[in-house]
């Protein structure tokens, strides 16, 4: 059953003209006993909500309440879906946006990798509400995950590009990690932060 189930979500994902009518279906599964077709609905709702940022409102809470999951994957997959959603729409996820941040310092690589990526899609379109909240990410930048660490300075990127002046008290140290940092992606995406703002 989930094998088949699995498969019909795999076939939807590609249905982009079938995704609206389908939220209410897709959030349905959230209820599955199963944690692998838990975790494809998380995935799928998120770029639905990215598409279809008003249709997916009614199911945000729902999302979000995966965010306490015990499961590390439902915890990632939920924060991606929020990222996503929010990229979309910050207004739909915004009761949900602080607390987000405790993600920073999840216990699971992974789930600190999707925080990192869900801050880059929401700072997309709102830029201004991580003004204050810069130095969590400059402390990624020395996670002892690499995942974590090439993905940080991406955050810097984004930001950079639309607002490089939260950017710049943190040029210096971009620079020293892009001079110093044992991993080639590390360094480039450093570089990547500083040609951002407008440094490079």
């Amino acid at each position: 059953m989930d094998s088949t189930l699995y498969k019909e979500l795999g076939v939807l994902t590609k249905s982009k003209e079938l995704w609206e009518k389908n939220i209410p279906y897709v959030a349905s599964l959230l209820a599955s006993e199963s944690t692998k077709i838990k975790s494809k609905a998380l995935w799928l709702l998120g770029e639905m909500g990215l598409a279809f940022p008003f249709s997916i409102m009614d199911y945000v809470p729902a999302i979000a309440a995966f965010c306490d999951s015990t499961e590390p994957l439902l915890r990632e997959r939920a924060v991606n879906a929020l990222g996503r959603i929010g990229r979309g729409r910050f207004k739909s996820i915004e009761p949900y946006w602080a607390d987000l941040f405790r993600f920073a310092q999840d216990e699971e690589a992974s789930v600190r990798l999707a925080f990192v990526w869900a801050s880059e899609n929401i700072a997309t379109v709102a830029p201004v509400p991580y003004k204050n909240q810069l130095p969590l990410y400059a402390a990624l930048l020395y996670d002892g995950n690499d995942k974590v660490r090439m993905e940080a300075p991406e955050m810097f990127r984004v930001l950079g590009k639309r607002r490089p002046d939260f950017v710049k008290p943190y040029l210096e140290q971009l620079r020293n990690i892009a001079e110093t940092d044992t991993n080639r992606v590390v360094r480039i995406h450093c570089l990547g932060a500083i040609r951002a703002a407008g440094n490079g």
